[in-house]
């Protein structure tokens, strides 16, 4: 491609590109490409490709067409299909509750803590209830962290304890008590029929039984988590997707900085 043809398809890009009206991009702008796959509760064949156009259309989808679709056991077919987006949404209008504290790497988060909290501080984390996935919380607690990003285990002002999965809520408040933790971690990666919000939630209600709520700092963190979710089920932060232990950490210690300021 040519310098002239460069320019003028980024000339043509910029100046299609409406914020206030912005759909999917695949080819060009505002063509609405879109990718979607599903499984549906029918026999594999004509029949069912034909059900998931019709659902795509209902779905808002210009042109659907079913690139793939395969049996997955006697009656179940998963399709993937593609289609033309038709609505759009005003970007201009989007606010996103996000955890405020400025995300800083493990040596100025220990010198932090060490100029503005005066001692480590105690954090116990676990996958409470019947969830059984440890990548979440390991992620964040253990020493060799995730992706270049140290664990608190390694921080020098952390005093971490993961207690790994399937812990009851009564036996991490119990420890809770017993290491008199300043903040506590919850990772929940099973979130069938929302088993998740129904585990957060008992967790919040038994701390406030207990009269810990307010002396902890609160945190829950999954894929299907999201800090607007985590502030409605009554904690102090939620991480979700791409969270780090640098994120948790920073988080963990302005929130302890603030507290012991007011105190």
């Amino acid at each position: 491609m040519s310098a002239g043809l460069y320019s003028m398809d980024k000339r043509d890009f910029d100046t299609n590109l409406d914020l206030k009206k912005v759909k999917p991009y695949g080819d060009t702008m505002n063509d609405g490409k879109t990718q979607v796959s599903f499984t549906l509760p029918v026999p594999c064949g004509d029949e069912a490709i034909e059900a998931a156009k019709q659902l795509m259309k209902k779905m808002g989808f210009e042109n659907p067409i079913v690139v793939y679709y395969k049996e997955l056991t006697k009656g179940f077919t998963f399709v993937n299909c593609y289609g033309s987006c038709t609505h759009t949404v005003d970007f201009t209008s989007i606010h996103v509750p996000k955890v405020e504290s400025h995300v800083m790497d493990m040596k100025t988060t220990d010198q932090y803590i060490k100029d503005n909290v005066g001692r480590k501080i105690v954090v116990i984390g676990a996958s409470t209830g019947t969830d059984a996935h440890t990548v979440g919380i390991d992620a964040i607690m253990n020493m060799k962290g995730y992706a270049g990003h140290y664990g608190l285990e390694r921080y020098e002002m952390f005093e971490a304890l993961n207690m790994g999965s399937q812990v009851p809520n009564e036996e991490f408040i119990a420890k809770a008590i017993e290491m008199k933790a300043d903040a506590l971690l919850v990772s929940q990666t099973v979130t069938q029929k929302d088993i998740h919000i129904k585990n957060l939630t008992e967790l919040v209600e038994m701390l406030e039984a207990e009269g810990l709520r307010d002396k902890v700092i609160l945190c829950c963190g999954g894929a299907r988590i999201s800090h607007e979710l985590a502030k409605e089920l009554g904690y102090d932060a939620g991480f979700g997707m791409n969270s780090y232990a640098d994120d948790v950490a920073s988080f963990i210690a302005e929130e302890m900085a603030k507290r012991v300021s007011k105190h």
